[in-house]
């Protein structure tokens, strides 16, 4: 990590808020279902040494104000909204999970605003891993049925995706991301989830392509990823050994380092 200390500057506007740090080419960080903003802290700490990092509250999570429908080709026209706003034409797009779905759809709607990808701990399509749309669905709503919100299942979430040795600040950060969550939010990103699938336009992707997947990632296992990579032309697939979903989180070091390689080489 490159060790300098950079100051994180959160920007309130509406519709979307994001955080962001440094200077130079743009990467924009899209974080998943369960997270907002300051999970990419890590991210954005080390690498704004030599790129302008964002990293967005998704529309609805966080500080952002919600879309009047959550739909893939509405959160990719946000993002490119939020780089009208940030007054780049282009920029790299660094996504995990739900946020790695979401980078597909903009550069799949708007490849001219995107520079490169890199997609962690995601897929090609909803259920490849082996869910079934209404139990997936009713399964993650349920706590929020009974009550409870997502503060109250955030260490549980967490505990349930992530490998066993996730602990420490980052666990607590990482579960601090999810409590700035909305039960209205959760629902309905959980809701526009299963609708992704993008597999008959990964032949089409034509920016530099990295993916990352956790060896016991329990939500997109190696082979998913696996099958993303080979449909993107020219995409290498990087698997990190003893690290659940949350790679970016959970090995923040190794992973930076592999975001910093992909992006200075380009």
């Amino acid at each position: 990590m490159s060790g300098h200390a950079p100051a994180l500057r959160d920007v309130d506007e509406h519709p979307v808020a994001w955080r962001e740090a440094g200077s130079g080419d743009l990467v924009l960080f899209l974080h998943g279902i369960g997270h907002s903003r300051i999970a990419w802290d890590r991210q954005l700490e080390d690498l704004s040494d030599r790129w302008r990092c964002v990293a967005w509250d998704l529309p609805g999570f966080g500080n952002s104000a919600p879309l009047e429908h959550m739909t893939f080709p509405a959160i990719a026209d946000a993002a490119v909204e939020l780089l009208d706003r940030l007054g780049v034409a282009s920029a790299h797009l660094v996504g995990l999970s739900f946020g790695g779905q979401h980078a597909l759809h903009i550069v799949a709607r708007h490849p001219g605003r995107v520079r490169s990808l890199v997609l962690a701990d995601t897929s090609a399509a909803f259920g490849l891993g082996g869910s079934g749309r209404e139990e997936w669905i009713a399964d993650r709503l349920e706590p929020i049925r009974r009550g409870l919100t997502p503060a109250d299942i955030a260490e549980s979430v967490m505990d349930g995706i992530a490998g066993p040795d996730f602990s420490g600040p980052d666990r607590d950060l990482s579960v601090a991301a999810m409590e700035r969550l909305s039960p209205e939010a959760y629902e309905a990103a959980v809701r526009c989830l299963p609708d992704h699938d993008v597999r008959d336009q990964l032949a089409a992707i034509a920016v530099p392509t990295l993916v990352i997947v956790g060896e016991l990632d329990p939500a997109t296992p190696p082979h998913v990823s696996r099958m993303l990579a080979d449909g993107i032309p020219g995409a290498t697939l990087v698997e990190l050994p003893g690290v659940g979903h949350l790679t970016p989180n959970e090995a923040p070091a190794e992973f930076n380092r592999l975001v910093r390689d992909f992006l200075g080489a380009l």
